[in-house]
C-alpha cells in the first residue's frame, strides 16, 4: 500500500472513531448527568493521596480510612509530622498498606521539599513522585485541576476496546487515542463518563447489555 493510501486510511479510521466518541458521550452524559469522583477529598492533596490509596483498592475501602488520614493530615506537611507507623496503621485495612504508607510519606517530603507543599501541576512532575505513575497523574490533572487528560485504569480499558474507541494494547495508548478523539465539550468529565460506565454497567464478567445506553453503538454485544 502506498504511503498515500495509508495516510488516507488512517484519516478514514480518525474521523470513524471521531464520530464514534461523540454519539458515546452525548449518550453517556444523558445516563450519568452529574459524574464525578467517588473518592472522597476536600484538596487536591488529598486528592493525590487518595489516588496513590487507590491502586489495587476499591474507592470504598479507601474512603473508610481517608476520613480519620485527612482529618489528622489534610497537608504534607502534617503528613509528615504523622508519621510512616501512624499512617501505616491508620491505612492498613486498605491493599498494600505497607508500601502505600511509606510512598505517601515519602512524596509528602518531596512535595513540602520541592513545591512548596503544593502538588505540581504537570505530568512530568507528578510521575517522580513515589507511587505516582501515568494514571494517578493524570487524575490529579483532570479532576484536581481541569486538565483534558483522561486516565485509564482497567474499566475504562475494557470500555474502550469494546466500544471500539481505541484498541491500543496499553492503558497509555488507550490514553492517547481517547485524548484525540473525545470532543472538547466531553474532555473534562470523559474519564468518569467512561470510568462509572465500566464499573456498573459495562462490567468485565455481567455486563449489563440490555440496560447500556450505548448499546446501539456497541461491537461487543453478542445476543
Amino acid at each position: 500500500m502506498a504511503a498515500a493510501e495509508r495516510s488516507a486510511e488512517k484519516d478514514s479510521g480518525l474521523k470513524a472513531r471521531k464520530e464514534l466518541a461523540e454519539k458515546v458521550y452525548a449518550a453517556l452524559a444523558k445516563a450519568i448527568p452529574e459524574p464525578k469522583a467517588e473518592l472522597r477529598y476536600g484538596s487536591v492533596y488529598e486528592l493525590l493521596t487518595a489516588v496513590m490509596l487507590s491502586a489495587q483498592a476499591t474507592d470504598k475501602s479507601v474512603n473508610a480510612v481517608t476520613g480519620e488520614l485527612f482529618s489528622k493530615a489534610p497537608t504534607p506537611e502534617k503528613m509528615l509530622e504523622l508519621g510512616e507507623d501512624n499512617i501505616r496503621n491508620i491505612v492498613k485495612t486498605v491493599g498494600l498498606a505497607n508500601t502505600k504508607a511509606k510512598h505517601i510519606l515519602e512524596a509528602a517530603n518531596i512535595l513540602v521539599s520541592d513545591f512548596n507543599g503544593k502538588v505540581p501541576e504537570t505530568i512530568e512532575e507528578l510521575v517522580k513522585l513515589p507511587g505516582v505513575g501515568e494514571k494517578t497523574a493524570k487524575v490529579v490533572l483532570n479532576v484536581g485541576f481541569g486538565n483534558g487528560v483522561i486516565a485509564v485504569d482497567t474499566h475504562i480499558l475494557r470500555v474502550a476496546h469494546r466500544l471500539g474507541l481505541s484498541d491500543a494494547k496499553t492503558p497509555s495508548g488507550v490514553s492517547k487515542d481517547l485524548e484525540e478523539i473525545t470532543p472538547s465539550e466531553y474532555i473534562r468529565n470523559a474519564h468518569h463518563y467512561l470510568l462509572l460506565h465500566g464499573r456498573y454497567t459495562c462490567k468485565a464478567a455481567k455486563p449489563n447489555c440490555s440496560g447500556c445506553p450505548v448499546a446501539g453503538l456497541c461491537r461487543y454485544i453478542t445476543h
